[in-house]
């Protein structure tokens, strides 16, 4: 007895069923007509087989008539194809199937937007249509990449010995950094639950409560403003936590689970195994951003004291004000006027004066000589002390910078990616990690207020001791995983003594009764034995759109949001019905 729909999918045929009768369906992926012979590419989720019929079939009227993304059934015979006609791309490529009789099980309308072929659509219109966008081959691909990976990564922490736990979805505001979503309270009138931020407080309350290692693919809300790397609404993390461990038992357990990831569906690419502790100080210094880009092989350096006192007037004025130094961002091979005028170009596109620049060349009598502005008003034993600082040679360049790093660093981490990548000196097929670590605790912002400059939670370097200093000179036990400019993973080792907690709440000026307030519940919990534990969060979405190749995070999730944090194809948000408002004692106020 046949089964209703289908004897075979669509990628199971070969060779071995010629001769056979069979039953497929799936979707017309495309018709093509050459004079009394039809062909159509039949499309499930496993593949695609060639289905053919001529006049003589019993099937080829009814087959005239379907169209693109209809969903129909075919009953037939497996052919094999004829040598010149084999496609080995295809896993069903040596045969084809002669229809004998056809069903149409779900017909489709004039499409909005073609599924064959990779067409650039608007992406309003794509993802409007999402589920006709998703069955274009690439982004079914990066779907069932999405699914594989969060697979492999619970088989690798369960095979580590973590243990999955769930955690609230509606829970009490936590202060992550970001603004929460509200859920009002129907039982509780003009009562607020929020969605979380992420699982924090609870994943290390299942510390406290004695579980050893946690982990968890946790869903995440912040009400965000997005960007290309960023979901605007929701992301989901693999979260995990573990007690009694320093910052290394966390990276140990931590760089099996990702790099085996990496190495199992990289496609191919190189995958970076010595992975470096660069403290946050130096990766600013360094790369001008606390997530480098490490294959490009570019180390920007402090050249400060070549200029101190130079002829270089703009310079040496600078560096007579307390805070201001001179990095220089060296460029080998880059040393030509035109390719320095351009990168002085592109300084200047990013809202920067521009740069000065040396660069080394033959002179006539063969020797090396320095040319450039620069060079001329320097004079050559500072030039030569910086080209061999820089440790570079003729036909490279030296690009500068100067002033208070905070002012340039962010715009030299971009030239030097702009410098790599223009001089191709950065790699191309491989994955590279490293580790930042020794975040400062604490940061002045723009009122010289201190605060907070990541996760509240974090132990400080030193306990207890070091809060008594300079707040400015705390680090704290937190750490990123960066990985080719993207930040993968962040994380610390917590702070489980309530008396250090609340003094480093104070220090960023939140008096002990807010603390209790705000994190009532995991306060508590410190007061009966809590063990010292640490953890971090890696997102997943981000992690897939490297492998997958992407640069829009909304390319490896399934239904996104768009950049308007609105869902096209459900239409969300939307507004309530009067009857929604007064159950929840809530009324709108008119947007002025």
């Amino acid at each position: 007895m046949m089964h209703a729909y289908r004897s075979h999918t669509c990628a199971q045929l070969n060779a071995s069923n010629v001769g056979q009768d069979i039953r497929l369906s799936g979707w017309v992926h495309r018709v093509r007509d050459h004079g009394g012979v039809l062909f159509i590419d039949l499309r499930d989720h496993y593949g695609i087989t060639q289905v053919l019929a001529d006049s003589d079939s019993p099937a080829f009227k009814d087959l005239e008539k379907v169209r693109a993304e209809w969903v129909i059934r075919i009953d037939g015979t497996v052919k094999a194809r004829d040598a010149s006609l084999v496609n080995p791309k295809l896993p069903t490529g040596e045969i084809e199937v002669y229809a004998r009789s056809m069903e149409v099980l779900g017909a489709s309308e004039e499409l909005p937007m073609p599924v064959f072929g990779e067409v650039d659509y608007p992406e309003e219109t794509r993802l409007t249509y999402r589920f006709l966008d998703l069955r274009r081959d690439k982004l079914h691909a990066n779907m069932m990449l999405r699914s594989n990976v969060v697979r492999s990564i619970r088989n690798r922490m369960w095979d580590q010995g973590f243990n999955e736990f769930q955690t609230p979805i509606i829970t009490a505001s936590s202060p992550e950094g970001a603004r929460d979503f509200l859920v009002p309270s129907r039982l509780h009138p003009g009562k607020f639950y929020a969605l979380p931020q992420a699982p924090q407080q609870f994943k290390q309350l299942i510390m406290v409560s004695g579980f050893d290692k946690y982990f968890q693919i946790a869903p995440c809300f912040r009400d965000e403003d997005p960007r290309a790397d960023r979901s605007p609404t929701d992301f989901y993390q693999l979260d995990i936590e573990m007690s009694f461990v320093k910052q290394e038992d966390v990276f140990a357990a931590v760089q099996p689970v990702v790099q085996g990831i990496f190495e199992e569906y990289g496609r191919g690419k190189k995958v970076d195994t010595d992975w470096p502790l660069i403290a946050y100080n130096d990766a600013l210094k360094w790369y001008g951003s606390d997530k480098p880009d490490l294959r490009n092989p570019i180390k920007m350096q402090d050249v400060s004291e070549h200029f101190r006192g130079s002829g270089f007037a703009i310079f040496a004025k600078l560096l007579e004000s307390e805070g201001n130094e001179v990095r220089a961002i060296p460029a080998p091979t880059g040393g030509s006027r035109k390719f320095c005028d351009r990168m002085n170009a592109f300084a200047q596109q990013q809202g920067l004066p521009g740069m000065g620049y040396i660069f080394w060349r033959k002179a006539e009598d063969g020797s090396m000589e320095a040319a450039g502005p620069l060079a001329k008003n320097i004079g050559p034993e500072r030039t030569e002390a910086i080209r061999v600082q820089l440790g570079l040679n003729e036909g490279d360049a030296a690009f500068f910078l100067g002033g208070k790093p905070e002012t340039f660093q962010a715009v030299a981490g971009r030239a030097r990616n702009e410098i790599g990548n223009e001089l191709k000196l950065s790699e191309t097929d491989t994955f590279r990690f490293a580790w930042i670590v020794d975040f400062p605790m604490f940061e002045k912002d723009d009122e010289g207020k201190i605060d907070f400059s990541h996760n509240p939670f974090s132990m400080p370097q030193g306990g207890m001791e070091a809060l008594q200093g300079d707040p400015l000179n705390v680090y704290a036990y937190q750490y990123d995983l960066a990985c080719n400019g993207y930040e993968l993973i962040s994380g610390g080792i917590r702070n489980h003594k309530p008396e250090i907690m609340y003094k480093a709440f104070e220090i960023a000026g939140y008096p002990n009764d807010e603390v209790n307030k705000r994190f009532g519940g995991m306060v508590k919990a410190f007061k009966y034995g809590a063990p010292p534990h640490g953890g971090c969060a890696a997102g997943i979405d981000r992690i897939v759109m490297l492998l997958a190749d992407e640069a829009n995070i909304r390319e490896v999730i399934m239904f996104p949001m768009n950049q308007r944090a609105e869902d096209l194809l459900m239409n969300a948000p939307s507004e309530p019905t009067n009857e929604q408002l007064r159950e929840l004692h809530l009324r709108v106020i008119p947007k002025e």
